[in-house]
């Protein structure tokens, strides 16, 4: 973790109105017990009304991952920001099993000292701290990290809350003739601070991060009836376009290494996986089948791609080494299993399937070859694992709207985050790596 973090380009990326919220549905069995004291705080009033308080957005962090139960600061004893002052019995009364402390100071020209120290109850000792030196606007940020490290230690698994979200919103905009648009976002993992990277008449779809966190890869019908598959840089803005052939061009997925995208092209007449080189521009094809193979997705070490083909007469996930060979059936259970989103570790893939209950996130095994299903809805969409593979996000209907949710592995911790206005989908979970 660096001791200052850089300040972002924002000046490509055009402020969005809506705002993210979200819902936690419920946690695990037996959340940790935590304890989170509002940091001390110097000279921070210029910036109070922009930032969240420290404290809560940790708190907020912990209590979505559902792996944590904040204790109600209504029933704090004191409120220590070092640790001579800390009275580890009162914590004890309040079954809190860890405490978090911390200061902020302004050291003058818009820049900040951030320090935490992440206290072991039972112990009397401590676990982790860090000091940061950061500018105003990355206040939250360092929150952010903060919550990775405390969830690390805790855990024993990095966090994934200093990470980043894209998504498509669509809203209609007011007018004597009210219009449609289409918004592709960008946004914290929390959902805090969306920023449109791009805005359109028409449909945006496939948003897909780069492993450096500094491109997208997307679909646009902006040029409709020509499909075309654009990639674009988030500081600078640029764009390239990818493929825009006759026909079916959907689904751009980026190799681990980042000099490949994986395409579905319909350029030769059918439906097939298509290797895209970006050094060279050069296009190799992957699959060569009379059913229709899209949605790729690589494993994590490059050297598979699975992807959805309706061979067997539905849609069901097969797999097919990278530079080519026979392709092998993966899913058998179910009517319908689509839309594969490698886990972290490559052992699991997160998948829509059908079992008779609606359309659901489910969750592929690798060990022993089974879907279960994660989720009680019934029309989810297009699963993404989060970087740390704790978390899959997933697109479904809430309320009667479009939204995007989350769901742990193993189906016990959900959240919903939904959009002000309109309604919200695609979702893309951004590597840990990134910039915005």
């Amino acid at each position: 973790m660096q001791g200052a973090l850089a300040a972002v380009l924002l000046g490509a990326c055009a402020s969005a109105s809506a705002v993210l919220t979200i819902e936690v549905n419920k946690g695990v069995e037996a959340p940790i017990p935590i304890a989170i004291v509002p940091f001390a705080a110097e000279g921070i009033a210029a910036v109070a009304a922009a930032e969240s308080p420290l404290a809560d957005v940790i708190e907020a962090d912990l209590a979505r991952s559902g792996k944590f139960a904040p204790v109600a600061r209504d029933d704090f004893l004191s409120m220590p920001h070092e640790p001579d002052a800390v009275r580890y019995k009162n914590w004890r009364l309040l079954k809190a099993e860890a405490l978090v402390i911390g200061q902020v100071a302004n050291l003058g020209d818009d820049h900040f000292e951030v320090q935490f120290r992440l206290l072991d109850v039972f112990r009397e000792k401590q676990l982790a701290g860090q000091k940061f030196v950061v500018p105003a606007k990355r206040l939250r940020r360092s929150a952010h990290q903060i919550s990775d490290i405390i969830h690390e230690t805790l855990t024993g698994k990095p966090g994934a809350f200093d990470t980043r979200i894209a998504f498509v919103a669509d809203e209609i905009v007011a007018g004597e003739t009210p219009k449609r648009r289409y918004l592709l976002q960008v946004a914290d993992a929390d959902g805090h601070d969306p920023k449109t990277i791009l805005e359109s008449r028409e449909i945006i779809v496939s948003p897909a991060w780069a492993p450096d966190g500094d491109w997208i890869a997307y679909v646009s019908y902006e040029h409709a009836p020509l499909i075309t598959i654009y990639i674009q840089n988030l500081w600078s803005g640029e764009r390239k376009r990818i493929a825009d052939h006759p026909g079916i061009n959907s689904a751009p997925a980026w190799s681990p290494d980042g000099k490949r995208l994986a395409l579905t092209l319909s350029k030769d007449g059918n439906t097939e996986i298509y290797i895209y080189h970006l050094a060279t521009e050069r296009l190799r094809r992957l699959t060569r089948n009379t059913a229709i193979d899209t949605e790729p997705a690589w494993s994590p070490d490059g050297g598979t791609i699975a992807f959805t083909s309706d061979r067997p007469g539905t849609p069901q996930i097969y797999r097919i080494a990278a530079d080519g060979g026979a392709a092998q059936r993966v899913t058998f259970e179910g009517r319908y299993n689509a839309g594969a989103s490698y886990s972290n570790d490559g052992k699991s893939i997160a998948l829509i399937t059908n079992q008779g209950n609606g359309f659901r996130v489910g969750l592929y095994s690798a060990r022993d070859r089974t879907v279960s299903e994660l989720t009680q809805t019934k029309q989810d969409e297009s699963p993404t694992f989060a970087p740390n593979g704790e978390m899959i996000m997933y697109a479904t209907q809430s309320g009667g709207r479009n939204v995007i949710a989350t769901v742990s592995p193993d189906g016990r911790t959900q959240q919903i985050l939904g959009l002000a206005n309109g309604s919200v989908r695609e979702p893309a979970w951004a590597p840990f790596k990134h910039n915005l």
